[in-house]
């Protein structure tokens, strides 16, 4: 039976359950990543006296991420999602452990271990949205991804939270703020236990198309284009702002307060994005997702006091938000149930090989160019994606 038919014949009281658990699980990891997003810049910026190593723990994360999204994937097609995302979980929790004792001896190469952990940990948590898919009968499926994203939620309120109450704890800095994160993570792995995402019949790892036949597919190359510049964006300025914000006077709290307001841009439209794709169209919300972030990058320009700061960066999680899960839902009409695992685990390798990179240049592009010249140059990366949008849209009819 194909993963389509598995849905379809789902109780939808267990359908439902079981995204709820998803965006459960999605509300404590995000809480680890947003932790991370929230310290680890500045937990680096205290070990090295190269500024430009900053956020090297960040990109650290993110590498984790690229390496770990193509075997997670595949790994997961032969044991299932439940073994592989309690495995992901696990993984976070040996991160904050390592990324703690990193900053006691103050050895970045150590804390970067930590984070890229937590980035594995991330390459198993991103296909928790693809899980609610998998579970959802076909009306139902945008609004189960937006659902499972909505558990960032929490995270927007906890994450930044935790990490300015661990900062301080211990006599090392933001050492508290990674031992929390591993009780965190500890307890998703816990969670996940209940995940029950019934496995097709047929391999999910072998059979149909060869992935190069996948990924030519305009609709694929278009939705990987949208979720890889919103992903990009997003990590860039974010990856940038507690460092941004403390150079123009602002403290730790303001910063955290900022990233929270963040995070919340990013997850809170969740409840309605899949309604929004559903009434007007996934290529729609997609094109008002890169207009938002244009709107970030000219806020940005307008000056770095508090608020400016906080307009800007809620934009960016609203723009993030709508072409991501815009992304997610043009990207599952692109491939067959045989060739989920192959068109999943490319799509999200490209997106976070694109955080790696904006996460590991944010600190020199701020050191070099400082906030609004970094931001600048974002618009034409946005421009392309607006014209690939309306391409497709132009192409298909729907634009």
């Amino acid at each position: 039976m194909t993963a389509p038919a598995i849905a379809q014949a789902m109780p939808r009281s267990r359908m439902i359950r079981q995204v709820a658990l998803l965006s459960a699980a999605q509300a404590l990891f995000q809480t680890a990543s947003v932790m991370v997003m929230t310290v680890a810049g500045l937990a680096g910026a205290a070990i090295t006296p190269a500024p430009e190593l900053a956020t090297l723990p960040v990109a650290a994360m993110f590498l984790g991420t690229a390496i770990g999204i193509a075997p997670a994937s595949l790994w997961m097609a032969r044991v299932g999602r439940r073994v592989g995302f309690v495995a992901g979980a696990v993984l976070g929790t040996l991160g904050g452990l390592l990324g703690a004792l990193g900053i006691f001896y103050a050895s970045l190469p150590l804390l970067c271990l930590g984070t890229g952990l937590v980035g594995a940990y991330q390459a198993f948590a991103q296909f928790y949205r693809f899980a609610a898919a998998e579970v959802a009968t076909d009306a139902f499926r945008p609004r189960a991804i937006s659902f499972v994203l909505a558990g960032g939620v929490v995270a927007a309120i906890a994450g930044p939270i935790l990490g300015r109450f661990g900062g301080p704890l211990l006599a090392a800095d933001y050492a508290g703020s990674f031992l929390i994160l591993a009780v965190v993570s500890l307890l998703a792995a816990g969670l996940l236990q209940g995940v029950d995402v019934p496995r097709p019949t047929q391999s999910a790892s072998s059979g149909g198309r060869p992935l190069g036949a996948i990924v030519r597919q305009p609709g694929y190359l278009v939705a990987l284009f949208g979720a890889a510049t919103g992903y990009g964006v997003m990590i860039l300025a974010m990856t940038a702002t507690p460092l941004a914000m403390l150079h123009h006077q602002h403290d730790l709290s303001a910063a955290a307060t900022v990233i929270q307001m963040h995070v919340l841009g990013m997850f809170l439209p969740s409840f309605f994005t899949g309604a929004l794709i559903s009434r007007f169209g996934v290529l729609k919300v997609m094109l008002a997702g890169a207009f938002l972030l244009a709107g970030h990058v000219l806020i940005a320009l307008s000056g770095t006091q508090f608020l400016a700061f906080a307009s800007a960066l809620v934009l960016l999680g609203v723009g993030w938000n709508f072409l991501f899960i815009g992304g997610t839902t043009l990207l599952t009409r692109c491939y067959a149930p045989e060739e989920r695992a192959r068109a999943q685990a490319a799509n999200d390798l490209v997106i976070f090989i694109v955080g790696v990179a904006t996460s590991l240049g944010a600190g020199a592009m701020l050191h070099l160019l400082g906030w609004q010249i970094m931001n600048a140059v974002l618009l034409p990366w946005l421009a392309l994606a607006v014209l690939a949008l309306v391409w497709l849209g132009w192409r298909e009819g729907r634009v």
